[in-house]
């Protein structure tokens, strides 16, 4: 089954891509600023802005999710 189909595999992606894009966006921020008014790859971009403001909901996300998959 896609990992778009089941809402916790969607969610685990979602969040992957969030601390991704604040990874990259703290390691170098000219990369995604370039890119932030270009349609699709803007997303990467909001990605990251969500990931600097909501960083401790982020984080807890991700707590979840991990005790999630060691409960599966």
């Amino acid at each position: 089954m896609s990992a778009l189909f089941k809402f916790s595999s969607l969610l685990q992606i979602i969040l992957l891509l969030i601390c991704s894009s604040t990874y990259v966006h703290c390691q170098w921020p000219s990369l995604l600023e370039r890119y932030k008014q270009h349609g699709v790859l803007s997303i990467f971009w909001k990605f990251a802005r969500i990931g600097e403001r909501a960083s401790p909901y982020v984080s807890l996300a991700c707590i979840v999710m991990v005790a999630n998959q060691f409960n599966s």
